[in-house]
């Protein structure tokens, strides 16, 4: 009798600090979660954790303060990319061939298609680097992988590729730990957050490129429209997307901040030089302890198999799209043969070439970077034109101070991607 009071009690106290409408509106905000938070959590891909570890080993704190900035640019590109998701009920790709006619759209597709096998072979390569910490052979681990990530979403609908995904964001929890396992001193690390520090080095230069390139890519604006309609949400559903849209890119931030800090406080504290993700994993061992390098490793095959299986996955959305061609994962190959086919294609191609011996695979991810970077400035000029087109958004356009923030950001986006063009090529 007692218990049963009290339980009521506890309800009652329950109902009034979260009245009944904060409980149905969360409710519906997480039945809503995925497509904002799976696209931004999968730019931390073995290309973005080799990023992110490189910046801490070698420069230290000095460029924490980035992601601030980082964060909010993230943040307006992506909301724009959910806006046009659910207003017109249509793809990103769908939207640039009626707009700008096939012939640009021909182009626009080869281009991400070349930049995207490139980041789709970085990704199984990161498989394979980090499989090897445990001493497994890249030529029993990618294979199994590829199989992995083929079945998930060929046998799947997106409502159980969808949980898939979600699941393995949770995994970016090991960088957070790891990071605190590395023991930092939190006051200097919030002063450098806060501080911005800044250098013409042209090494100082090329990795803020770097660092800002591996947040913000073309593939990422497709992935997020194409899943936005292949889930079936709609204008009523907006505010809750805007949610999940800046949920991903503080998370993805937040992960990032990790990355880089604890490479500094370890790595660049120790004077220990890496290059790549898995010598940094390797090298935390002694400095961190075996259990924060183990947590980073795993964290970047988490990271690298999540990315192997999304890029495809992006891929394909968006050529099908683009051709006119159905694409949903809750289609059958046979309803959807062109889909499930580039799909397979993409995996074919990112896993087989990794298995051959003595490929360039730093000349592969270098010029996959660099299209990415030639080709990020056309999509986010094409992403504002069809925002404010009333035809298709109708009172959900731009308004005037959105605009002056957007262009600022795609000004600012373009001199950072001819900036790493250039730096890249010089």
């Amino acid at each position: 009798m007692g218990s049963s009071a009290s339980n009521t009690s506890f309800r009652t106290k329950l109902q009034n600090i979260f009245p009944k409408r904060t409980w149905r509106s969360l409710g519906i905000f997480f039945a809503l979660l995925g497509p904002g938070i799976i696209t931004s959590n999968v730019d931390n891909d073995a290309g973005g954790i080799t990023t992110y570890s490189l910046a801490g080993a070698e420069y230290g704190l000095s460029l924490l303060w980035t992601l601030i900035p980082i964060t909010i640019v993230l943040i307006i590109i992506q909301e724009m990319c959910a806006r046009m998701g659910v207003v017109s009920g249509k793809g990103l790709s769908d939207l640039i061939r009626e707009r700008f006619g096939a012939k640009v759209t021909f182009y626009l597709m080869i281009f991400l298609f070349l930049a995207n096998v490139g980041n789709t072979l970085s990704n199984f390569a990161g498989v394979a680097a980090s499989m090897e910490i445990f001493g497994i052979s890249k030529y029993i681990s990618v294979p199994i992988s590829a199989i992995f990530v083929w079945w998930l979403v060929v046998k799947g609908t997106y409502k159980t590729v969808e949980k898939a995904f979600l699941f393995a964001c949770v995994f970016y929890l090991s960088y957070i730990i790891s990071g605190f396992l590395g023991k930092p001193d939190w006051s200097e690390i919030g002063s450098a957050l806060i501080t911005p520090t800044f250098s013409f080095d042209s090494g100082f230069l090329t990795m803020v490129v770097g660092i800002i390139g591996t947040t913000i890519a073309p593939w990422m604006q497709f992935y997020l429209q194409s899943s936005i309609v292949d889930k079936g949400l709609k204008t009523e559903n907006y505010k809750y997307i805007r949610l999940d849209v800046i949920f991903g890119s503080f998370t993805v931030n937040i992960v990032a901040f990790f990355i880089i800090m604890l490479c500094a406080v370890t790595l660049f504290q120790n004077g220990i030089k890496i290059e790549n993700a898995k010598d940094a994993a390797l090298a935390l061992a002694p400095l961190a302890g075996k259990h924060a390098s183990w947590l980073f490793a795993f964290g970047l095959l988490n990271a690298s198999l999540f990315a192997a299986s999304i890029l495809p996955l992006s891929t394909a959305y968006t050529i099908c799209e683009a051709f006119g061609w159905e694409s949903s994962l809750d289609r059958k190959f046979t309803e959807a043969p062109q889909f499930y086919g580039m799909y397979f294609l993409m995996i074919f191609l990112g896993a087989g070439i990794i298995l051959f011996p003595d490929i360039p695979l730093i000349s592969i991810m270098f010029y996959s970077q660099v299209i990415n970077g030639a080709l990020l400035p056309f999509v986010l000029i094409a992403m504002l034109i069809l925002i404010n087109d009333r035809r298709i958004m109708g009172n959900y356009i731009n308004g005037p101070v959105m605009n002056v923030i957007s262009w600022l950001t795609v000004c600012v986006v373009i001199f950072i991607s001819c900036a790493m063009i250039v730096t890249s090529l010089r």
